[in-house]
């Protein structure tokens, strides 16, 4: 019983206890955890979480983060990379680059940075070449 408790947390996986930065708080260098991130405070640095970050109204970041998801309704000014989903509050200003699986902005963020979506994205002109190819087949046939 108590083994299989260590195992988890050796493993690369997120941890579910949140780490919470509060309001007035600042923070300068880099940050690497298993668990999800509340915050509140400033941050001024790395973030590296494989866990949820979420950025609150008073929540302040520059620098870069890394995590699996993120909901930001504060300020973040860096290189943000998020593996799965980018949710945008309207409150939300991002500035920088962003690399993201999926992205949702409401209306009123601000958002003005470089993105690439990364996932499961297939280009259309592919689409198209398939669609000519299997017509050109079906008439020849």
């Amino acid at each position: 019983m108590f083994s299989e408790n260590k195992k988890s947390r050796q493993s690369g996986e997120a941890s579910k206890e949140q780490n919470k930065i509060s309001q007035g708080t600042l923070i300068k260098g880099d940050i690497e955890a298993k668990g999800s991130f509340r915050i509140e405070g400033t941050i001024e640095g790395t973030l590296k979480t494989p866990g949820k970050v979420v950025l609150g109204k008073t929540g302040v970041i520059k620098g870069d983060v890394e995590c699996e998801h993120a909901d930001f309704e504060g300020s973040f000014s860096g290189n943000l990379t998020v593996k799965e989903t980018l949710s945008l509050r309207s409150s939300a200003h991002i500035e920088g680059e962003v690399i993201t699986g999926k992205l949702a902005i409401e209306p009123g963020a601000t958002f003005n940075a470089t993105c690439q979506m990364k996932g499961g994205v297939k280009s259309l002109k592919d689409e198209r070449r398939k669609e000519k190819q299997q017509s050109q087949e079906g008439q020849t046939a």
